[in-house]
């Protein structure tokens, strides 16, 4: 027994992508019921998973299997191989989701660029009202409400969910295509007016707590 066999019957039985600390807990917790039971691997170090995990990855890629290991919103998961993916989708006949319009990929890229952002700074990119389009967003899970803005009126500010990272495959935000000049080039904001007695009194008693989100 070694410690990439241990790590792949995890990652084997896991029903999401396992982080290396997630691994690490659960190594050091094996057969913590079981005062009789030897756990070698209890002691094993972050860097030891890690090494573990890239030495499971280039064994599968050499070894020419019909799954990987892939890494992706902030853990590891095995997967089947892409190539494979028209045999493999017999195993899931059921329908597949609606694709999401132009309009909601638009304003979803320009939250996942710009997060955390109003609703309203949205729109004055978008140069139309998103209210639809958001509530489709926050639905499919791909957008949450993560607070409030520090301006009058203290709008909701909306951010991307873990299961969008999952959803594209992507390990962080950091791995968003032209991430860095994207986050950084000049785009239109909302104008800051000053807000109402009645909103302002709501902005002072609402949480985002009290909002209606989905995360996924």
């Amino acid at each position: 027994m070694t410690l990439s066999h241990v790590i792949e019957a995890l990652l084997f039985s896991a029903h999401k992508p396992l982080s290396t600390n997630e691994i690490v807990d659960l190594l050091r917790n094996a057969g913590a019921e079981d005062d009789f039971a030897p756990n070698e691997f209890a002691k094993s170090k972050p860097a030891e998973v890690e090494a573990a995990l890239e030495q499971l990855k280039v064994e599968y890629i050499q070894t020419e299997h019909g799954f990987q290991l892939a890494e992706k919103a902030g853990g590891w998961q095995l997967t089947s191989d892409p190539k494979y993916a028209q045999w493999v989708r017999g195993l899931f006949p059921a329908p597949k989701p609606a694709r999401l319009s132009s309009p909601a990929l638009e304003t979803l890229a320009i939250i996942a660029y710009r997060q955390p952002i109003t609703r309203a700074d949205v729109e004055a990119v978008r140069g139309v009202t998103i209210d639809g389009v958001l509530q489709t967003l926050m639905e499919r899970g791909l957008v949450k409400i993560s607070g409030r803005a520090e301006i009058p009126g203290r709008p909701l500010l909306y951010e991307t969910t873990e299961f969008f990272l999952d959803h594209f495959g992507l390990r962080n935000l950091d791995e968003l295509p032209n991430v860095e000049e994207l986050r950084t080039r000049h785009l239109p904001t909302a104008p800051r007016l000053e807000p109402t007695a009645a909103e302002q009194q709501a902005a002072d008693t609402t949480t985002p707590s009290e909002a209606p989100t989905n995360s996924g």
